[in-house]
């Protein structure tokens, strides 16, 4: 891979990371020791059993606490402080020849993660608003896969991940920033008749 590739692998994981952390390191870990990746020596730690054992058992509880109205919304209030932190370390690993974490990709990566944290708190914050709970299970399961086929992606055809990335991500800005205005605009009406 070009350094240009592995530059995208980088910011592809740390977007990753901002929706499902633990599923993300999970999925790095099982990559590397089925033998599908060579990972590059700093997320070589993704493959130690303690890591793939602790992310794994997290994964599976986001899994079930990200289907629960409400406790999904203070799962990723809670994560805020985690996501943003493990998208910089991924992204940084992801490019490191040596180990080394570089300065400025840490802090591409965790604006990458920041930013992918928001966009899906906040569309998850706005689905809460509906009473049904349908609404929440298929985002959730929307987000599950798109992390497992994200990853998937980013390793195969990592521009074409890049791509369909900030794609979605535009398309959701669009739409919580269309939702945003048309709440604002129609408690405006509201509270001045």
């Amino acid at each position: 891979m070009t350094e240009a590739h592995v530059f995208v692998v980088g910011i592809l994981l740390a977007w990753l990371a901002g929706v499902r952390v633990y599923l993300t390191v999970f999925g790095v870990g099982i990559a590397g020791v089925m033998g599908w990746l060579d990972l590059p020596p700093a997320l070589e730690a993704t493959t130690s059993p303690w890591v793939l054992g602790t992310s794994g058992a997290l994964a599976l509880a986001e899994f079930f606490a990200d289907k629960i109205p409400g406790v999904d919304t203070g799962w990723d209030l809670l994560h805020t402080l985690l996501r943003v932190p493990a998208g910089a370390f991924l992204a940084a690993a992801a490019i490191s020849p040596d180990g080394e974490l570089g300065a400025g990709m840490l802090a591409a990566g965790a604006g990458a993660a920041l930013v992918s944290h928001t966009l899906k708190s906040g569309t998850r914050a706005m689905i809460n608003t509906s009473p049904e709970p349908l609404s929440n299970w298929t985002a959730s399961v929307a987000e599950d896969t798109a992390v497992v086929g994200g990853l998937a992606l980013a390793w195969s055809y990592p521009w074409i991940a890049l791509g369909v990335v900030v794609l979605v991500g535009l398309s959701v800005a669009l739409v919580v920033w269309w939702v945003c205005r048309k709440v604002y605009r129609g408690v405006s009406r509201l509270l001045s008749t």
